[in-house]
């Protein structure tokens, strides 16, 4: 398993941030398609939170289609391919992002080069170095 980093500190939910944490890993190449996930109590345990708070992100992530639940594996990476699903999430994710973004002044140029920053951070990761 990758390494987990949870914030206590944050008024991010800690459950929201293991989510994230887990999208990371499957964004930056460390956890793959049909890797399996620690049980609930493992990795509530190895993190030091409770059972609830990852049987929640684990219900999230099957939700948003990167987990599915399997009586024997138990939590396994399997991204939803539905990819208009994806371009909609998207839209409806950044579009709040980008509002506040707005709100405090950030430029359009500035918002693409944070997009680019991010989106090249992955492509390094998986070895590719094409420009977005």
């Amino acid at each position: 398993m990758f390494y987990i980093q949870i914030d206590f500190n944050s008024d991010e939910a800690l459950y929201m941030q293991l989510r994230n944490q887990i999208i990371y890993g499957l964004a930056n190449d460390v956890i793959h398609e049909g890797d399996s996930l620690p049980s609930v109590r493992q990795l509530a345990d190895t993190i030091g939170i409770n059972m609830h708070t990852v049987n929640k992100a684990y219900a999230v992530l099957r939700q948003e289609g990167f987990v599915k639940l399997d009586r024997r594996r138990g939590a396994v990476i399997s991204v939803d391919a539905d990819k208009m699903q994806a371009v909609k999430d998207l839209y409806s994710d950044l579009s709040v992002v980008l509002a506040k973004a707005s709100c405090k002044g950030v430029s359009r140029s500035e918002i693409h080069d944070v997009v680019d920053k991010i989106l090249n951070s992955y492509e390094e990761e998986d070895g590719q170095t094409d420009a977005v």
